[in-house]
């Protein structure tokens, strides 16, 4: 996914504090706490999952420029989570059970010692009611962690996540999960 450079070791402290953060991060969406969700992100914070496309070895591109399942902000993020809670979000009644996998975590130090790069591989299990089958989603994700002082403590937020899926065709009746 990204040319960062060389990742940092598993036990350094900021590598071992972004892999805390994702690990809290896929508790909160495992057990549908968007509200405490969303109070992990940065309030500029750009959420993106581009439309995977098959193409040629040699074409350059594997992502169809210009589309997505999704490109969001903190504001529409927030106006999906209000969304679940409301009586007209029929994806979503029954909810699903949601469980995130998160693996192959490494992280990566830049220029700025505010943010880390995290590139994870993740496996979401969803499964819906009684009679559908249950769906897989595997994709690989890169996030840009924000370190935020809040007053009492210096904490990581999400400040940039692009979700890369490893299927060209999504075999999920709708998307109304967070990857």
């Amino acid at each position: 996914m990204t040319e960062a450079g060389k990742p940092l070791p598993f036990n350094d402290s900021r590598h071992l504090a972004a892999h805390q953060f994702l690990v809290d991060e896929a508790y909160l969406l495992d057990a549908q706490r968007y509200e405490c969700w969303l109070d992990t992100l940065t309030d500029d914070v750009r959420y993106v999952m581009p439309v995977r496309v098959t193409t040629a070895r040699g074409a350059g591109f594997d992502t169809a420029p210009g589309m997505a399942h999704f490109d969001e902000d903190k504001y529409s993020l927030s106006q999906r989570v209000a969304r679940l809670s409301t009586e007209h979000v029929w994806t979503e009644d029954p909810p699903s059970r949601l469980r995130h996998f998160i693996t192959n975590v490494r992280t990566f130090a830049g220029a700025d010692p505010d943010h880390l790069l995290v590139e994870s591989a993740e496996l979401l299990f969803r499964s819906r009611g009684d009679v559908n089958e249950s769906a897989l989603v595997s994709c690989g994700r890169e996030d840009l962690l924000r370190w935020c002082d809040t007053g009492s403590a210096n904490i990581l937020k999400l400040a940039r996540r692009t979700i890369i899926a490893d299927e060209a065709v999504l075999r999920m009746q709708n998307l109304a999960v967070f990857l």
